[in-house]
Order: structure tokens, then sequence, then C-alpha cells
């Protein structure tokens, strides 16, 4: 008896499977639908897909998320490509590492993370060290410091808000009203 992945084998390798065998071998099955809903989701892949590579754009999203947040088959394919190529293997650990630097306030892994990643053939993460190197004392700051900017940066975006929504119709006075009455 067909398997509804043998049959999407079946109907991708051999055109003269598609109608005849496939429906009434997935119906012996215990299929009840249509053979021609069947004969759809056949057609349009769902049944075995090929795996198209993901964006960059997508693959950096992986990459900076958390394994656990992400969709059980985000995560299979990032794990597949993963063990695929070994600079991404360890671009992977890299950026999770960081990651961890990053959130868990530990500046002091930063230099040894930092020599870590220039014994590796990475070029992309050496750019991103040497922007790092050249402003050494404000990321260890950043990343030792519990202090943040983050209210200072909530009140200048909101003054930046109502000042977008005043823009070509209100003077500077009202601006500035509006700007008192909301704090």
């Amino acid at each position: 008896m067909p398997t509804a992945t043998t049959c999407a084998a079946a109907w991708r390798s051999d055109p003269t499977s598609r109608s005849p065998t496939c429906p009434s071998g997935i119906r012996a099955l215990g299929y009840p639908g249509s053979a021609n809903l069947l004969v759809r989701y056949l057609k349009q892949g769902r049944a075995e897909p090929d795996r198209v590579p993901p964006s960059p754009r997508r693959l950096v999203t992986w990459l900076t998320s958390k394994p656990e947040n992400l969709p059980a088959h985000h995560r299979r394919h990032l794990d597949e490509l993963i063990t695929s190529c070994p600079p991404m293997t360890t671009l992977a650990q890299r950026v999770r590492e960081f990651a961890a630097i990053l959130t868990r306030r530990r500046g002091h892994d930063l230099h040894a993370w930092i020599d870590a990643v220039l014994a590796d053939d990475l070029p992309a993460l050496h750019r991103f060290v040497h922007g790092l190197r050249k402003d050494n004392e404000a990321v260890l700051a950043g990343l030792t410091l519990p202090h943040s900017n983050g209210p200072t940066e909530g009140v200048v975006n909101k003054i930046k808000l109502l000042k977008r929504q005043t823009y070509g119709r209100a003077s500077f006075a009202l601006l500035r009203k509006r700007i008192l009455l909301n704090q």
C-alpha cells in the first residue's frame, strides 16, 4: 500500500502513476477526501516539499534567535544547514556565544570570544570584531554595567512621534505644549 510520501515521489518521477494509482492507494489507506483534492495537494508539493534555501535575512533571523523559540520545522532546517557546512557550524556557535555574552552581561568573556573569532576563518565576523575593538571601553561598559539609556530613548521617540503628528499643521508653541502635557 502506498503512503503519501511514496505517492508524492511517484507523482514527481512517473507521470503515468499520477491519476489512477495514487488516489486509489491512499483511499485504500482510509483517505476520505476527493481524488481532485488529493491531486491538487500533491501538485502543490505539500506532501514532501523540496527544501528551498532560506533568504539571507531569514537565515540571520534563525541564527540570532534562540533555537527553542523557533518552530520545529525551521529548527530542523537550520540544523540541517548548520551540519552540512562547517563554516556555518562555526558561525552559529560564535553567534550564540556572543548572544550569551550580551544577554547575561558577561563583558569579562568578550576578549576570549574576540580571540576565538579571530582564530576562525570568518571574514564577516572579523569586520564585526574590528568594529568592537575600535570602541572597546564603551562595548565593555555596555556589556557589564547595569545602566541603560532606554528611558531617555523612549522619551526622544515619543517627542519625535508628537512632532511628526503636527508636522506642517502647528507651530512650535503647540508642539511644546503637547510635549509637556504628554509627560
